[in-house]
C-alpha cells in the first residue's frame, strides 16, 4: 500500500498549492478595486470610444471610491493601445475600450498581426452598437443621399469621402460597390478629425458615428444624408435609412466592447462587466450616450467572446474582397 499513500500525499500536496491560488482569486474579486484602473482609449480624444470611456470610467470611480483614468493612446489602427494592454499584468487594473477593427478586423490587415484579438484579452462585455451616418458640409449641393450618388456617378474619382476606422473605410468601399461609383478614400485617425474634415470642406462626405459631430449637426452646420440602420436618431428624424435607396447595403453599426488583458480573474471580469451594465443602465449616463448616437448594449464576457467571433467571420470576407493592407 505504499504507492496508495504516495498517492494521497501527492495528492494533498497539490491540493494545497492549488488552494491558495484559488482563494486568492477570489480575494482578489472581493478586494478590487483598491487602486486606480486605467482604461486605455486607442483614439483621440473626442470621439466615440473616448466619449463612452469618460462616462462609463466617471460611474465606475462614483460607485467603487477610487479613480479611473481615460488614456488617450491613439495610432496604428488601435494597435498601439490593444498591445500596451495585451501586456499589461493580468489584474483587471488596466482595460482596453475596444472598437470593433481592433478586435476583428485587424487581425487580417496585417501579414504578421501584431497580437492575437482573441487569445490575447479576456472579453468583458459589450458597451455600445454606435449609428454609423453618412453626413455632408450643410453647404453641400448634396441634399439628399440620391443627390450624391448622382453627382459621384457623373464625375467618377472625383468625389472623395472622410473615414477615421477600418470600419467606416470599408463601408466607404461597400457603398461604392452598392452604389456603383468610384470615390476616393480621405483617411483621418478619428471622428474628432473626420468632422473636421466635413466642416472645412476637406472631404465631399464622410461615413462616421454621430459622437464627434453632434454639435454641428445641432447648429446645422453638417448635413446627415442617411442612417445605416433603422434606429431612431433624434437630431435628424427623418434622415432615410441608406438602404432605402441601396437595398443590397447589409445594416452596419460601428460597436464598442471592454476586454482586459488574457488571464485576468474571471471573478474580477464578471465584477467589471456588472459594474459597467449598472453604469451604462444609469437613466442619466444612457441619455448622455443615446444623445451622441453611442446606443449602450451590454453582454455577459461568454455572449461577447461569441459576438467577436462572429463579427470576425463576417469581416474577414470584406476586408480580403477590398484588398485593403496595413503591412
Amino acid at each position: 500500500m505504499t504507492w496508495l499513500r504516495a498517492f494521497y500525499a501527492l495528492s494533498a500536496s497539490a491540493f494545497l498549492t492549488l488552494a491558495p491560488a484559488a482563494a486568492q482569486t477570489t480575494t482578489d474579486a472581493a478586494n478590487f478595486p483598491n487602486r486606480a484602473i486605467r482604461i486605455i482609449v486607442p483614439f483621440p480624444a473626442g470621439g466615440p470610444s473616448d466619449v463612452l470611456a469618460r462616462l462609463i470610467g466617471q460611474k465606475m470611480s462614483e460607485e467603487w471610491k477610487q479613480p479611473v483614468v481615460v488614456e488617450n493612446r491613439p495610432g496604428a489602427n488601435t494597435v498601439i493601445g490593444a498591445q500596451l494592454v495585451a501586456k499589461a499584468p493580468a489584474d483587471g487594473y488596466t482595460l482596453l475600450m475596444a472598437i470593433d477593427s481592433t478586435l476583428t478586423m485587424n487581425q487580417y490587415l496585417y501579414r504578421t498581426p501584431p497580437y492575437d484579438p482573441i487569445n490575447d484579452f479576456a472579453p468583458v462585455t459589450l458597451v455600445a452598437k454606435t449609428m454609423q451616418l453618412l453626413m455632408v458640409n450643410a453647404a453641400s449641393d448634396a441634399k439628399t443621399l440620391e443627390d450624391l450618388i448622382g453627382k459621384a456617378k457623373k464625375a467618377p474619382g472625383k468625389l472623395n469621402y472622410g473615414a477615421g476606422t477600418i470600419t467606416t473605410k470599408l463601408t466607404g468601399f461597400l457603398f461604392n460597390k452598392t452604389a456603383g461609383v468610384n470615390t476616393v478614400l480621405l483617411p483621418y485617425n478619428g471622428s474628432a478629425e473626420v468632422s473636421h474634415g466635413l466642416l472645412t470642406k476637406s472631404v465631399d462626405f464622410a461615413f462616421d458615428g454621430p459622437s464627434a459631430a453632434a454639435s454641428l449637426i445641432d447648429s446645422g452646420q453638417i448635413r446627415v444624408l442617411a442612417k445605416f440602420d433603422d434606429r431612431p436618431f433624434p437630431p435628424a428624424p427623418a434622415v432615410p435609412v441608406i438602404q432605402s435607396a441601396l437595398p443590397g447595403l447589409d445594416q452596419i453599426t460601428v460597436w464598442l466592447g471592454l476586454v482586459a488583458p488574457k488571464g485576468t480573474p474571471a471573478d474580477v471580469v464578471e465584477k467589471i462587466q456588472r459594474q459597467v451594465a449598472k453604469s451604462l443602465a444609469d437613466p442619466a449616463i444612457k441619455a448622455k450616450a443615446d444623445a451622441s448616437g453611442l446606443y449602450p448594449a451590454t453582454s455577459t464576457p461568454a455572449e461577447f467572446r461569441d459576438f467577436i467571433r462572429t463579427e470576425a467571420e463576417r469581416w474577414k470576407v470584406i476586408v480580403a474582397e477590398s484588398g485593403m493592407r496595413y503591412d
